[in-house]
């Protein structure tokens, strides 16, 4: 009777682990911990740290605006404009920008030879290349780089749909007569129009959004492009 108990109890046992799901071992080499029961718990853990680091990005985009907007401290603020002159003087950071208007992080504004991967397109900041895109009106694209360097000098820079309405392209032809402006198409835009100056960035549907000359009048030559004021003449390109 005895022994037939001790059976009994021996079943209760092992189902009760089984239904625990198992038991941990100790792998001797590496001093893990193994086992069906660490696995869900780990790759919980893993989950729960990316879900963490995405919402940190994605908190940091969504905290920034313009007004509280700094000149990072990887970012270059002492170069001479190509002319030997004194750069132009920069303007404050608009306390009271368009509705939309997305500012980014600070990254680096390096010149650099090569290719750049940009984390949007049109890209806001960054590394660039070794010379700027002069400002102007263009009707084919412009290499991102030099458009990116022109924008640390405190440019603003127009992009539109490769098949905007001839009449819509007209109206942003007049702000390439403008100093501190480039406009040019740019095909993939995720809007018909895409205007972006150093660190901040405004979808359009058409180019008679009011929206757009304030963009213009209140980041060009801005305090937040690290070498605002150094002009966009003297560089590549040949506007119309």
């Amino acid at each position: 009777m005895r022994r037939l108990g001790l059976v009994f109890m021996s079943i209760f046992f092992a189902l009760a682990v089984v239904a625990c799901g198992g038991k941990d071992t100790v792998d001797k080499a590496t001093g893990e911990t193994k086992g069906a029961s660490n696995a869900p718990a780990k790759a919980k853990a893993e989950h729960t740290a990316q879900d963490t680091t995405a919402m940190e990005e994605t908190t940091i985009e969504q905290a920034l605006t313009p007004s509280k907007a700094k000149i990072g401290p990887k970012e270059i603020t002492n170069m001479t404009p190509a002319d030997g002159k004194q750069p132009d003087p920069a303007r404050p950071v608009p306390k009271d920008p368009p509705k939309g208007v997305k500012t980014y992080p600070a990254t680096t504004n390096r010149s650099v030879e090569g290719k750049i991967d940009y984390k949007r397109h049109p890209p806001t900041n960054g590394d660039h290349a070794p010379i700027w895109q002069n400002c102007g009106f263009y009707s084919k694209p412009i290499d991102d780089r030099t458009a990116v360097h022109s924008m640390d000098h405190g440019v603003v820079w127009i992009t539109y749909r490769p098949n905007l309405p001839e009449n819509q392209v007209r109206t942003l032809r007049g702000y390439g007569d403008e100093n501190y402006v480039i406009v040019s198409p740019y095909p993939g835009l995720p809007s018909p129009v895409v205007v972006t100056a150093w660190r901040n960035q405004l979808k359009l549907k058409n180019a008679t959004d009011p929206r757009l000359r304030r963009f213009v009048d209140q980041f060009r030559i801005s305090e937040i492009a690290p070498l605002s004021g150094n002009r966009c003449i003297g560089g590549v390109g040949d506007p119309e």
